[in-house]
C-alpha cells in the first residue's frame, strides 16, 4: 500500500466532481483578474475549454457570471454564496458592534477574519481610514502568513495541520519586509501562540501595521481573529504594543463572551 503523502488521493464514492469543477470556476476570478476570456479560465481551472465553456454558460444562465461575448465576469449575485455561511455564522453579527466601539475608540479600523485555505477571508470591517492600496471589504482574501489575523489563525491550528502548511504554501516577497521562508515563519508563529497575538510589521503592505488577536470558542478553539490596523507614518512598533494591543484583547474578550452567549441561546451550548 502506498504511503507517498503526494500520491492523488481516490474521492469519496459520494463526490460530486462537477460541483468541484464548478466551484473552481467561480474562484478562478479574483481582485487580480475580475474578468477573463473563456482560456483564462480554462488555463487557470486545469478545465478543457469546451468544460470551461459548459460551466461559464450555466453560471451565466444562473446569474452568477455575466459575458460581453468574449469576456466574463461574476455578477454581485455571488455575494449570496458567501452571505449565506455568514448569517448561518453569527460570528458578524456579535462581532460589529464591538468592532465600531473598538474603531471609533481607537480611531483606526478594525476587521474580523477566518481561515479559509491558506487565505484569510474578511467576514466583517469597520475602517477608519483608507490605509492600502487594496480596498478591503467582506469577502476580502490576503494569504494568511503575511498578515497578523492569519498568523493568530494559524498559530492555533493543530501542529500537524501547521506542519502541513508549512510544507505546501508558497511564500511570495510581498515587500521588502516579508518573512519568506517556513522556518522563519514557525518560528513567528511559535512566539504568537506563546504570547496570545500577532504584530505585523509592513510585510503584506508598507506603511501598514497591524495587531491581531485571537478570537476563541468555549473549548478554547480559536475560530476566528480581531484585529486593528495602522499607518506606520503615526504608529509605531512600540505605539501599537502600548496603545492598540490592551483595547484590542479586551475587545477579543468580549467578543468570544457575546459568543458564547448566543450559542447558548439558540440552543448549541
Amino acid at each position: 500500500m502506498s504511503t507517498d503523502p503526494t500520491a492523488v488521493q481516490p474521492k469519496p464514492e459520494h463526490f460530486v466532481q462537477s460541483l468541484e469543477r464548478g466551484l473552481a470556476v467561480i474562484r478562478a476570478f479574483t481582485a487580480q483578474q475580475p474578468s477573463m476570456t473563456l482560456s483564462d479560465v480554462a488555463r487557470v481551472t486545469g478545465l478543457t475549454r469546451a468544460a470551461a465553456r459548459r460551466f461559464l454558460l450555466t453560471l451565466t444562465d444562473m446569474g452568477y457570471v455575466r459575458t460581453d461575448g468574449r469576456m466574463f465576469a461574476l455578477t454581485p449575485r455571488v455575494l449570496e454564496l458567501g452571505y449565506a455561511y455568514l448569517s448561518s455564522a453569527g460570528l458578524p453579527e456579535v462581532a460589529q458592534p464591538h468592532l465600531e466601539r473598538l474603531a471609533a475608540e481607537l480611531r483606526e479600523s478594525s476587521s474580523v477574519s477566518v481561515l479559509d485555505g491558506d487565505d484569510v477571508v474578511y467576514v466583517a470591517r469597520v475602517p477608519t481610514s483608507r490605509i492600502m492600496h487594496v480596498a478591503i471589504s467582506v469577502g476580502t482574501r490576503f494569504p494568511a502568513y503575511a498578515t497578523s489575523m492569519g498568523r493568530v489563525l494559524l498559530a492555533g491550528l493543530p501542529e500537524n495541520e501547521i506542519d502541513a502548511y508549512l510544507r505546501r504554501v508558497e511564500m511570495r516577497r510581498l515587500t521588502a519586509f516579508t518573512l519568506t521562508t517556513p522556518a522563519r515563519l514557525r518560528a513567528e508563529l511559535e512566539r504568537v501562540a506563546a504570547q496570545g497575538w500577532a504584530l505585523v510589521d509592513q510585510e503584506l503592505e508598507e506603511g501598514l501595521r497591524s495587531v491581531a488577536a485571537p478570537i476563541r470558542d468555549r473549548d478554547g478553539r480559536v475560530v476566528a481573529s480581531v484585529n486593528v490596523s495602522a499607518h506606520a507614518s503615526r504608529s509605531s512598533v512600540e505605539d501599537i504594543r502600548r496603545d492598540l494591543l490592551p483595547p484590542l484583547l479586551a475587545t477579543a474578550s468580549r467578543i468570544e463572551a457575546d459568543l458564547d452567549i448566543a450559542r447558548r441561546a439558540s440552543g448549541l451550548g
